[in-house]
């Protein structure tokens, strides 16, 4: 492995209306070292240089470039993927002014680790009798369609459940007729953790109907995978005056809730939250081992839930205070860590963690 140490100096003149005046010299750190170390795809970087007063980490991933500022020199980034990559690290002693070493790391990611796009699982028609497809994204190409955008950060107070992700457009990948949303263990933005949330708020959105969503899950303590909608006016009226529909969530970690979903209608009750659903579990195995269908049928009187085409839970639309139901609601998809119903990672949390999305369909 060849180390470079390069040293980058700028010299800065003030013109006056006499003469120029030199900027004081700036000084320089010196003796940077860097030990780094990885666990499957987890690579930490401890770096360590005189006179640094911060430094800058980037993690190069194929077209990305990952880039976490730490004062203490202390920073993380989990690859997906076996191979060799370039890690930059830079002393600073101002943002332009440092010194800086590059080296090349190979990182081998066992497929038992990151468990791999299944190869099976329940699957869904194009059509139904009675029933058009008026929109669906299969997810073709290498990039998501102008159908959706991102949320992007940590959100108000943890995106209002005290979630501990930083959200990035990274984080969620179109590739071979997939989108996959990849949870992080890895510093990024002051937060520890790093995945995806997209939707199609002001693009798509859809009143009544059969809702099919073909997806595999992440597992494990403290992951949070959701497909759910959210009432078009939540920008006028708030949460949760719009009223929402979770498709589907799950809250990972043992042997019960990697193999148990949820399906629910929120909405307001004169001042008061109120939520209505139920669930549905595996006889045997976990959502991450195959494919499953996760569906909705909303019209006028009722929203059911199903699982693999069998009804689980239906919620009663027609009383006057559920007029919430009875709008536009748009899609979201997101992986949270971390939050107030499925708590923190623990030890016997593995990452990175991946929901597999087929395809998404919307027949009315």
């Amino acid at each position: 492995m060849n180390h470079s140490i390069l040293l980058f100096f700028m010299s800065i003149t003030l013109m006056g209306c006499n003469k120029p005046v030199d900027e004081p010299a700036v000084i320089l750190p010196t003796d940077l070292t860097t030990v780094v170390t990885a666990t499957e795809g987890l690579v930490n970087v401890q770096a360590n240089a005189t006179g640094a007063n911060f430094y800058t980490t980037t993690f190069y991933d194929g077209s990305n470039a990952n880039e976490v500022e730490t004062n203490d020199g202390n920073a993380s980034y989990t690859y997906t993927a076996s191979g060799s990559y370039t890690i930059t690290t830079k002393a600073h002693a101002t943002y332009t002014d440092y010194i800086e070493k590059t080296e090349t790391v190979y990182i081998s990611v066992s497929t038992s680790t990151t468990g791999g796009i299944p190869a099976s699982g329940y699957t869904t028609p194009l059509s139904y009798p009675g029933y058009t497809l008026v929109w669906n994204d299969e997810f073709v190409g290498t990039s998501l369609s102008s159908d959706w955008t991102y949320d992007i950060g940590t959100g108000s107070w943890g995106w209002g459940n005290n979630e501990l992700e930083y959200y990035r457009t990274e984080n969620a990948v179109v590739d071979s007729g997939m989108l996959t949303i990849t949870a992080k263990e890895e510093s990024y933005n002051g937060q520890d953790y790093t995945s995806s949330r997209i939707k199609t708020q002001g693009l798509r959105s859809f009143k009544y109907g059969r809702i099919d969503i073909r997806a595999a899950l992440p597992s494990g303590k403290g992951l949070w995978p959701a497909l759910w909608m959210l009432g078009d006016n939540i920008t006028t009226i708030s949460w949760p005056n719009c009223g929402e529909i979770d498709i589907m969530e799950l809250v990972g970690g043992g042997t019960f809730n990697d193999k148990t979903i949820y399906g629910t209608i929120h909405w307001d009750d004169s001042g008061t939250h109120a939520s209505y659903g139920g669930s549905k579990s595996l006889s045997s195995g976990t959502f991450a081992d195959e494919f499953h269908v996760f569906s909705i049928i909303w019209n006028s009187s009722s929203v059911q839930f199903l699982l693999d085409d069998v009804v689980y839970r239906t919620a009663d639309t027609t009383p006057a205070g559920l007029s919430e139901f009875h709008e536009n609601f748009f899609f979201i998809f997101n992986v949270a860590v971390g939050g107030n119903w499925p708590g923190d990672p623990d030890a016997t949390t593995v990452f990175p963690q991946k929901m597999y999305i087929d395809y998404v369909r919307v027949f009315q």
